[in-house]
């Protein structure tokens, strides 16, 4: 179930997240992560925002689909030809469906209880030797933003022990400091993992 106050924040601010700067920072992790997927391989964005992932991934030949709970960034993802469909981390069921998962800035909406499923849901829809990215926020605890949109917040320890314990191998992670919507400097982590 999405957070309702933190759909309401993106369905308002639709027009502003679509016009934040895709950074040099954000397309090496992209660059990174396709990397490691077999050429035109199936990936999921999961939680795609409007797209901007998505329709470059399907512009370098992979074949992607995409989920997000916000409509106004379905449409958005939608019109840059991306296949996005609406719902929420919940209705991610399938299994063995994709080569990679790109779950970029998305899961930290989720709250911390509810992140072992989805992780056991991800582990499931990914084939053999497939591969999750994942971008989150750094910290302690759950809190809402200035915006109030829902923030769980993680530290690497954490993060790695969850993804070892949901079936996760090879993890591999970079930290650093960036500004988003509501403007604040926040640290961040970027890690990859592989299906077992």
């Amino acid at each position: 179930m999405a957070d309702a106050k933190t759909l309401a924040t993106y369905t308002r601010k639709a027009a502003d997240y679509a016009a934040l700067d895709f950074s040099a920072g954000e397309q090496a992790a992209l660059g990174g992560f396709l990397s490691l997927l077999p050429p035109g391989g199936a990936v999921l964005d999961l939680g795609c925002g409007p797209g901007f992932h998505a329709a470059r991934m399907a512009a370098q030949g992979f074949e992607v689909s995409a989920i997000d709970a916000t409509p106004a960034f379905v449409e958005a993802a939608q019109e840059k030809g991306v296949a996005a469909r609406l719902g929420t981390f919940d209705d991610l069921t399938e299994t063995a469906a994709y080569d990679g998962i790109w779950a970029s800035f998305s899961l930290l909406h989720a709250p911390k209880a509810a992140f072992p499923r989805h992780l056991a849901a991800i582990h499931r829809a990914l084939r053999p030797k497939g591969v999750l990215y994942l971008g989150l926020k750094l910290g302690q605890g759950e809190e809402r933003d200035s915006l109030g949109r829902f923030y769980a917040y993680y530290e690497e320890a954490e993060l790695r022990a969850l993804l070892a314990g949901a079936g996760f191998g090879r993890i591999r992670a970079t930290s650093g400091e960036g500004a988003g919507l509501a403007g604040t400097v926040d640290r961040f982590i970027l890690l990859t993992a592989h299906r077992g």
